[in-house]
Formats: structure tokens, sequence, C-alpha cells
């Protein structure tokens, strides 16, 4: 059992960290509330190669896995720029295109995927059905060598700046004839396909979206793999290095905020001279803090290392545990700093309550808090199904 990086991870790890400091929790903010999105840091990341680290070198990646991109993600939001899309586009899409796309898709779409020019996001989600694969109500169905796609999906990551966006659907199972899931690739400007923007109360350059497919009409080759086979594998192939990105997030920010809140208790002096972080209903809070996000930490890193090593079915208990810790972690993390800096916690220009929305956010998506505590119960403790 080794908890150590190796030393391209290490270097990996430092110059992202630099990257991230670069820009700033105040440039994440800017864009955030001029409605864009990071764009400079988004290319710059991609330029440097730290977008494309999972991704094969074949096709213009690092050549690593979710462990190096799980790196990225938690150093780009320890420096106050937690990139949505780095779980959309390089961990779900990427994953899934290299490990069940057809040869062709790859050469199409992950050099793109792995500089940066290119955007994929991912929409399972539904009004009636929630991310429940086995309700979807968008449908796929055959026409002469096409496919028509009719459905909605609800809360859309970066469908605006995205040229592509990864459709789970149902398609009629022709030896059965039961429906079962198949993934699409679809352009964003599709005729058929419409977006409308969803008002969140989260700070974030990543916009959420409602979609409408009405027949949208794509070729034989935006099916995912060779045949409808590749469906389920392919859903969720890109499940578990979506968690693992996630949590690696909220780890992420969870040491941000709390780094912030220790250099100003560090140094904020009220009663008598002494520094507020001197007292211990003060300091305590910060450190049970600092506590949760570090065992967070260590699930994801066991969590990557899993998935990374092809053990699947150990890396989706330890996918989901990992999500569900630095949700609360994060969670934790962010409202303990905003309570230590007090009235300077809720200001734009300390930067913490304007993570406030987004770790909130973070105990409920991809997938709820409870609904991993069901999945625990069912697959690690030998409970009844609840649900």
């Amino acid at each position: 059992m080794n908890f150590d990086l190796t030393e391209e991870q290490d270097q990996l790890r430092d110059a992202v960290r630099a990257l991230g400091r670069r820009y700033g929790h105040s440039y994440f903010v800017s864009k955030a509330k001029a409605g864009e999105h990071t764009t400079e840091l988004w290319h710059e990341a991609g330029r440097l190669g730290y977008l494309g680290v999972n991704i094969p070198t074949e096709y213009g990646g690092g050549g690593g896995g979710i462990t190096e991109l799980a790196l990225v993600c938690e150093e780009l939001a320890a420096a106050g720029c937690p990139l949505l899309l780095l779980v959309v586009s390089p961990a779900i899409a990427a994953t899934v295109i290299n490990k069940h796309g057809t040869e062709e898709q790859r050469k199409r779409h992950l050099p793109g995927l792995a500089d940066g020019s290119q955007k994929i996001v991912f929409a399972i989600t539904e009004p009636d059905a929630g991310s429940n694969f086995h309700r979807l109500g968008t449908v796929a169905r055959r026409d002469g060598d096409d496919w028509l796609l009719s459905g909605r999906k609800v809360y859309i990551s970066g469908v605006d700046e995205a040229d592509h966006v990864l459709v789970v659907a149902r398609t009629e199972d022709a030896s059965t004839g039961k429906l079962k899931p198949a993934l699409f690739i679809v352009p964003t400007d599709a005729p058929g396909l419409e977006k409308s923007k969803l008002d969140m109360e989260i700070l974030s350059p990543e916009k959420q979206f409602l979609l409408y497919l009405d027949d949208v009409r794509l070729p034989a080759d935006a099916l995912v793999g060779e045949s409808l086979d590749a469906g389920l594998p392919a859903l969720f192939a890109g499940l578990n290095p979506e968690r693992i990105t996630v949590a690696a997030m909220g780890a992420g920010t969870g040491r941000y905020a709390i780094e912030k809140a220790s250099d100003y208790t560090a140094t904020r002096k009220v009663w008598g001279g002494r520094a507020i972080g001197s007292h211990q209903g003060v300091a305590h809070p910060l450190a049970h803090a600092a506590v949760q996000v570090e065992l967070a930490r260590l699930m994801i890193q066991k969590a990557a290392a899993l998935y990374d090593a092809g053990r699947d079915l150990e890396a989706g208990v330890s996918g989901n545990m990992a999500k569900y810790a630095a949700g609360e972690a994060a969670a934790l993390a962010v409202d303990t700093a905003v309570q230590a800096l007090g009235g300077a916690g809720m200001t734009t220009e300390y930067g913490v309550a304007t993570l406030l929305g987004a770790v909130r956010a973070g105990r409920i998506a991809p997938v709820s808090r409870e609904m991993i505590l069901n999945f625990v119960a069912q697959h690690v403790l030998g409970q009844d199904k609840s649900y």
C-alpha cells in the first residue's frame, strides 16, 4: 500500500496548482457573474495537456487514468476554480467514447477532447425519471439507416459551450422487443434539438439547461459503439469516473475554503490582541472540517486506483463512498469557513460564500447522498432494496 504520488503525478499536481492560482477564484467569480465562460483557463489547460491526461496518447492525450484527471479537478478547485465541465467532457464523454466507441468515433472526438478544442456534455437526467435509466422517456427509433430521437432532458450542464451532447436514450431490442439503453453523440446544433436555460441559485460559469428533442435525425454512426449491445456497458463506463472526479472537485473546494479561513483566523485579532484562531471555538470546527476533507481525499485516491486497475465493481463502491464523503466534507468546509470569517465570510471579496450554492448542489448531484446510502446498504451491507 503506497499513498505517495509518482514523480509524474507530483509534477502534474504542482503544475495544475500553479495554473489555477494564476487565474484564481476572483477570475472564476467574475466570469460567473458576467454570464461568461472560463474560456481562457479551459484553453490554456487544454494546451498544456491537463484536460486530456486520461486519454490515450495515440489520440493526443497523456495516457494516464482517472487518478490523474482527479488530480487536475482537485487542484483547480483548490485554487478556487472548480470547473464542472472537467467532469462532463474528459471524465464522462472521453471515457465512454474511448472504452466503447468505434475507432472512427475515437479518432473524430478524442483529440479535440484532449486539447480542449471540443467539448461533449452529458444528458441522462429527465424531468420525470430523474437519472433512473430504467424509466427514461427519451426514445430512439430507427428510420431507415438513421435514428430519430425524441424526449426531454433536464439539468444538462454546459450545452451552450459544447459541440456535442452525449444523450442517453432507450431503444427497442429487435430480438426481445424490450427497451434497452443506448448512447448517441448528438451535435448541439442539430435540427429538432432545442435548449432552454434554467435559472439556478448557484454561482457558476457553467449553465444548466432543459433539452427538448423532437425527432432529432441522426446518422447510424451517431450510436456509440458497434451495436446496441454497447449501450449499457457504455453508460456504466461513465458513471464511476463521474463520481470520482466530482468528489475530487469537492475535496479541492473544501481545501480552498479551509485555507481561506485558516489564513484569516490566524491573523484576525479582536479580543486581547490574540488571533481568533487561537480560540478552540474557532479552531476546532476548522480542524474538524479539515479531517473530513482529508478522509474524503483518501477515499477518492482509493476509488481512482481501483478504477484505473480495472476493478470496476470495487471502484463502484469506493466511487460512491468518495462522492458521498467529499460532498459532505465540502459543504461542511465552506459553511465552517463562512462562520469563521463572520460577516466577512458573506462578502464576495473573501471568496467563500460564493461557493455555498455549488457545495450544496454537490450533496444532490450527480447522485444524491440518499441514493448513495441506498447503494451502500444494498451492495455492502446486504440489505433488501428499499426502492
